[in-house]
């Protein structure tokens, strides 16, 4: 995949549909009655490169206040969901020792690396940053892959869709935009913007919520990358 013509081609028809009104507002993203869980493997930036993403954030909500904004301790990059969320998930009925075997058994092959967080994309519900990966990445993923597929544990990998990407999505439209030209106005400003580089040193292995948010996610497992 060239990452960067997937995200151009994401970008130019999601704000197509996002001047024409047809944006997707969450519905469920301020609702006590979501019960959406799963287990994720997650990517974590470094302090220097969340700090740029919310000087970009702080922009966007004096012009949009209303829509749901990561925090730094939200914002992450899915490298593998291993249990998709879905509404009714219980913890207990795994065994996470099992799967924590499994993803260390891949993980001891691979070494830290690095990516690269440049520019914004979007899609008709949120604002992504752009994620550049080497390919230790996908090799990584596709390892996963084969691994779990070896198994009788209970996972969802690829069942949505095979992830190939690295971004992060950092906004997520929950009501009606007030002020769409000055958003879009703001996004074309950052649309290459350098956020950071950061070298991925560990992969935490979660229980979460479908957003990720902070005081929903467990954590589960940290994998150390040896450098």
């Amino acid at each position: 995949m060239n990452l960067a013509e997937h995200y151009n081609k994401l970008y130019r028809d999601s704000i197509a549909k996002i001047a024409n009104g047809n944006y997707e507002i969450d519905r469920l993203i301020d609702s006590d009655a979501d019960n959406r869980f799963g287990i994720t493997l997650v990517i974590r930036p470094d302090a220097e490169t969340n700090h740029k993403i919310q000087q970009f954030l702080a922009e966007v909500k004096a012009i949009e206040p209303d829509q749901y904004y990561y925090q730094n301790a939200d914002i992450h990059i899915t490298l593998m969901s291993v249990i998709s969320c879905y509404d009714g998930f219980d913890l207990n009925a795994i065994n996470i020792h099992d799967y924590v075997q499994v993803i260390q058994q891949v993980l001891n092959a691979y070494r830290s690396f690095r990516i690269h967080f440049k520019g914004l994309t979007a899609s008709p519900s949120c604002i992504l940053i752009q994620g550049f990966l080497t390919e230790t990445l996908n090799q990584i993923r596709n390892d996963l892959r084969f691994a779990f597929k070896n198994t009788d544990l209970q996972q969802s990998i690829d069942k949505r869709y095979a992830i190939q990407t690295a971004h992060s999505t950092i906004v997520r439209l929950r009501k009606q935009l007030q002020a769409p030209d000055a958003l879009f106005h703001l996004l074309e400003k950052y649309r290459n913007f350098d956020f950071g580089t950061f070298e991925v040193k560990q992969i935490e292995l979660v229980y979460n919520d479908w957003y990720q948010r902070e005081q929903y996610v467990k954590k589960l497992h940290i994998f150390s990358l040896d450098q």
